[in-house]
């Protein structure tokens, strides 16, 4: 019988890394991952920390890939001071789609004109597309397609780290739904908590930050919570599936929401008025180096990024 390995640490080793890791922040050696927004990144801590998990919960079609893809998309010009991979385990979406999307991004056009057969593309286009597509790849960006299970995740990225030498590396999952269960998980549940300890192992193991996107649970779809400036017409941390199971382990937790979807006018205690439904909310509801707000953004899908907007208004109360 092996005798167990002594797994304490003196506190004086936590002071003295707390130390070295602040005075990193002040010279500047120890910086975030700079997001497109600014106010993404005052909410957390000057953007995505090294070694945290980020969870992004939305309906379908509520923007949350856009916000991935655009995190990712940007990454390298905004933080040329670092050096990083991107691993994106991405079950949702095959490759070419992805890359058409950030066609769409730089070109202005929409998805359907730059693939439609009754849709002439011009040599400017295709030429801009090339090109981009050329400094694009210089950027190491790779792609687990293959939908798979939590050991599975695991295999990969401990290969994937030890052939790039434990480099860097930002870890997207779009999303955790799609993982697959392992025969001895009995339910979604089981796996997602098997899916949280994951992310926190990895989080100590290798020097690398994480961006899980998940749905929101039904109860959000309850006719209710659609009513105009009610309390509960906007994102809860309930309303993240498996909320119970990923908040532990989840170092920010952003709920993003379009409330003219739900035909919401008023939004919120606040009653924030939502002229379209290009509006789209950003809850940071847990932000566990940062601050718990609400941020307005709007959606441009055609370009398929979004952007900041001012606060909107407050309807009147009489």
């Amino acid at each position: 019988m092996s005798r167990p390995t002594e797994e304490w640490v003196g506190q004086y080793a936590a002071f003295n890394e707390a130390l070295k890791y602040m005075k990193g922040r002040q010279e500047g050696t120890e910086k975030s991952i700079y997001t497109p927004w600014p106010k993404f990144n005052d909410a957390a801590t000057d953007g995505l920390e090294w070694n945290t998990l980020t969870v992004i919960g939305g309906r379908p079609g509520s923007g949350k890939t856009l916000i991935k893809d655009q995190i990712i998309r940007e990454s390298f010009a905004l933080n040329p001071h670092d050096d990083f991979r991107v691993l994106e385990f991405q079950f949702e979406m095959v490759g070419r789609t992805s890359a058409i999307r950030e066609f769409s991004s730089i070109t202005g056009k929409t998805y359907k004109e730059l693939c439609s057969a009754g849709s002439l593309l011009t040599s400017d286009t295709l030429n801009t597309c090339h090109q981009y597509a050329k400094e694009r790849v210089k950027h190491p960006v790779d792609i687990v397609s293959t939908p798979m299970t939590v050991n599975q995740m695991r295999e990969q990225i401990d290969m994937y780290m030890n052939l790039h030498k434990g480099k860097k590396t930002i870890i997207t999952l779009d999303h955790t739904m799609l993982v697959k269960r392992a025969p001895y998980q009995n339910n979604t549940l089981d796996m997602l908590f098997e899916l949280g300890e994951f992310f926190t192992q990895c989080k100590r193991d290798y020097p690398c930050l994480f961006i899980s996107l998940s749905q929101l649970n039904r109860n959000i779809d309850n006719p209710e919570r659609a009513i105009d400036g009610k309390y509960g017409n906007y994102i809860l941390e309930s309303d993240i599936f498996g909320s119970d199971a990923m908040l532990q382990h989840a170092d920010m937790l952003i709920g993003i929401n379009r409330p003219a979807k739900q035909k919401i006018r008023f939004y919120g205690p606040d009653r924030y008025i939502i002229e379209n439904d290009r509006t789209l909310v950003l809850h940071f509801l847990k932000a566990r180096n940062g601050d718990a707000r609400m941020s307005f953004f709007k959606a441009k899908f055609e370009q398929m990024q979004i952007e900041e907007m001012a606060t909107p208004g407050q309807q009147e109360r009489r």
